[in-house]
């Protein structure tokens, strides 16, 4: 029965105690043993416990008996809270009727708050707004529930809660099956159900988490996507408790998973639309867009042995993560590697821990870049240019263009000067300021996303005291003034540190890593030359001078002609040695790079 089912999300900003509410919501339903309860039970994975986040989105169903003596069945779809993982937000909220909106009763309405808020109000979804952390004594309960108010327009009265000790847990179960309407669907139409998430199980293959819109699904039925021409035969269906579980069938209302003997896990499009074959749909459920990398970065072993090792773990890796994408590259300086396609730069930073941890690997990674287009005069259509080796020779460049995102940044008003100037030095255009009450505001503006992918968070953390929060999405391409600066060293073009900059800041870059790359190159027994160079022209220069040997120690006395003649000699052969010699750069140059300010 639908009318007793309620399918719901839990959406925040990072760290306002997500993960916590979802363990309490187990804990009261009784879902998970108290024997076997831990905290961030719905965090599985090992980084997700130690930085208190949640990367990948999780699905539970829970039995709960209100207070008008019927059972419910509570469909809990847990979400990431970070801005790289906001498609995985998007497509949880898909497969919902409502969710829950958790604001930290002392930090008040977030960037990422505001962001969900949105995306789920133009889904049409039912919000409930939470209040959380009231047992702390920074909390304003109060003010927090003024900002709900007046900035997410969202009328009804907001929950207050203390998901920690479980304080005001009852009264959240009780709205969300009052307020949180039942599924629509119908068990006599065809099937149509969305595929939110998949994992890889290697005794299993891939496992499909699906929410059931229309129909039912029961094993032994054939079934394809809606965006292949694959027949598929399922093989079991069931529910999660937050363990698998395998039931007879999955009705309309339903969420829960099917194994379908699907062995690569890139023959899957999350997001996409299951039906019956022979009772096709017309049209695919809403909420599929295919997820774009926007952050790329070369990944290549210390050790060029372990080249072979580092390709199977990336597969391995791939397996359980397919948002990342990764092809062959090789590199003068650094060999053989991959280059690595990312969600974001949080996205980046797990995928490197991951393999560094869970597979041993001892890795150098360049510094990111974004995707950029170009058009040459030889060619009319754009080309995609992720990697600054694909760089066109600057005489048959036409036009190039750059992705800009619109940030949203939430901060005290106190430190509004800091932080515009701060998105004024990335290349920012204002476009609108808002103010939440007297002591908060919204700012919003355009700016390139190569500038705020490598260190902008923290720089926007530093000038606000770690009080500013910001979200951004993507807003298309716009044309720009780009160029690529190379770096050589020793008259050879080092392609791991060349990088694509706007003309405006490539002096300054360019400067900043000669400098660097003059205090991290080890001297050699000739001079050696660091240029950067844009247009093939050298618009910084730093030179390391050679390591000389005292040749005189032995020479006493005697006339001076035998010191020149020993002087002379050492000088030709400095002389050839700059002809002949090769610089070999330090793995510590290349990871200067990243922390180089644009």
């Amino acid at each position: 029965m639908t009318e007793l089912i309620r399918n719901f999300s839990i959406i925040a900003h990072i760290d306002h105690g997500k993960s916590t509410l979802a363990d309490r919501l187990l804990e009261l339903t009784g879902t998970v043993d108290p024997r076997k309860m831990s905290a961030q039970v719905m965090d599985s994975m090992e980084l997700e416990k130690e930085r208190g986040i949640t990367i990948k989105a999780k699905a539970v169903r829970m039995r709960y008996k209100a207070q008008d003596g019927r059972e419910y069945v509570l469909n809990l779809i847990d979400t990431p809270g970070h801005v790289d993982f906001s498609y995985e937000v998007s497509r949880a909220l898909a497969a919902c009727e409502g969710a829950l909106l958790v604001v930290d009763a002392t930090q008040g309405v977030e960037a990422q708050t505001l962001a969900n808020a949105e995306l789920a109000q133009g889904l049409g979804l039912k919000l409930i707004p939470v209040i959380n952390k009231i047992d702390l004594p920074a909390s304003d309960a109060d003010g927090t529930e003024m900002q709900v108010l007046e900035t997410l327009k969202i009328l009804e009265d907001p929950l207050r809660v203390s998901a920690k000790d479980g304080q005001g847990v009852d009264a959240v179960l009780e709205t969300i099956v009052r307020r949180i309407p039942p599924p629509a669907g119908s068990e006599g139409r065809p099937l149509a159900a969305l595929v939110f998430d998949s994992i890889y199980d290697p005794y299993r293959g891939v496992v499909l988490y699906v929410r059931v819109v229309d129909g039912s699904m029961e094993k032994g039925r054939r079934i394809r996507f809606f965006s292949k021409d694959m027949v598929l035969t399922i093989e079991e269906v069931g529910h999660l408790v937050p363990r698998r579980s395998p039931c007879k069938r999955l009705a309309a209302g339903d969420v829960g998973y099917l194994v379908c003997g699907i062995k690569d896990i890139h023959q899957v499009r999350v997001g996409d639309t299951l039906m019956e074959i022979g009772r096709e749909l017309q049209k695919p459920l809403p909420g599929y867009r295919e997820a774009k990398c926007v952050v790329f970065a070369g990944v290549f072993p210390v050790n060029p042995a372990d080249y072979g090792v580092l390709k199977g773990s990336l597969e391995k890796l791939n397996l359980e993560d397919s948002s990342f994408t990764y092809q062959v590259e090789t590199s003068q300086a650094l060999g053989f590697g991959f280059r690595l396609g990312f969600l974001g730069l949080l996205h980046m930073d797990i995928v490197k821990e991951r393999l560094e941890r869970e597979f041993g690997q001892n890795l150098i990674v360049t510094s990111p870049n974004v995707v950029f287009r170009v058009r040459t005069k030889k060619s009319k259509d754009w080309a995609v240019l992720d990697n600054p080796a694909k760089f066109p020779h600057y005489g048959d460049i036409e036009q190039i263009e750059e992705p800009f995102v619109n940030v949203t940044i939430v901060m005290p008003v106190r430190f509004q000067e800091p932080v515009i100037n701060l998105l004024k030095d990335r290349r920012g255009e204002h476009r609108a300021v808002e103010y939440l009450s007297g002591e908060r505001m919204i700012v919003r503006f355009e700016v390139p996303l190569s500038e705020i992918v490598l260190d902008f968070y923290d720089k926007l953390k530093s000038v606000s005291k770690g009080y500013a929060s910001f979200d951004y999405h993507t807003s298309g391409h716009r044309a720009s003034n780009l160029v690529k600066l190379e770096i050589l060293i020793h008259g050879e073009p080092v392609d791991a540190l060349s990088q694509i900059v706007h003309k405006e800041k490539s002096y300054y870059m360019g400067k900043a890593l000669c400098e660097k790359l003059k205090e991290l190159i080890p001297r050699q027994m000739f001079e050696v030359a660091i240029q950067a160079v844009v247009h093939g022209k050298a618009i910084a220069r730093e030179t390391i001078p050679a390591a000389r040997k005292d040749v005189l120690a032995k020479c006493y006395g005697g006339d001076i002609t035998r010191k020149r003649k020993l002087l002379e000699k050492q000088k030709e052969g400095k002389k050839r040695a700059k002809l002949l010699g090769s610089v070999e750069i330090p793995q510590e140059a290349f990871l200067a790079v990243l922390k180089i300010s644009k």
